[in-house]
């Protein structure tokens, strides 16, 4: 197991545009790997590389269901629809929780950690985790899209 050392607000790296990826080797699947490990040992639901400090399209998800670990490699969102409000927090801003609107449906084209190219559906709380990981493929954080910010003790963490 190899924990990387997750980045805070406010490194500038939390707010480019990541490069996308072009080579799919033995080193980004122990990227992922370690992508993985580390954010089980914070607790999350996703993490993206420029939370790890590398500025690549890459991003993971796994809600603890039967969808298991998503790869989003190179991600674009094809369709969206619907809407959903809801509770977000960050692993890059500890602490700190606010009410965010989503998309209710994504469709996402991606590519996994061998470079295969796949259509992923998701809706609700996984739509949300996929959005706010891509998100931060763009440099755009979850701050910026708060309705409100919750006060301590108002969600259960």
């Amino acid at each position: 197991m190899s924990v990387l050392p997750i980045v805070k607000y406010p490194s500038e790296i939390l707010e480019v545009e990541c490069e996308k990826v072009t080579v799919f080797d033995r080193k980004l699947s122990k990227l992922i790997k370690d992508m993985y490990d580390t954010m089980l040992d914070a607790d999350g639901v996703g993490l993206a590389a420029p939370q790890v400090g590398i500025a690549k399209q890459i991003a993971i998800v796994d809600i603890g269901d039967e969808s298991g670990l998503i790869e989003l490699i190179n991600p674009v969102i094809l369709e969206q629809r619907g809407e959903q409000i809801g509770p977000e927090g960050c692993l890059s801003f500890p602490d700190l929780f606010g009410e965010v609107t989503r998309f209710d449906y994504i469709k996402v084209r991606a590519q996994n950690r061998r470079g295969k190219t796949y259509i992923y559906e998701a809706n609700d709380f996984l739509a949300r985790a996929i959005q706010h990981e891509i998100d931060h493929l763009h440099g755009i954080l979850f701050t910026t899209k708060v309705n409100r910010f919750y006060e301590e003790g108002e969600i259960e963490g």
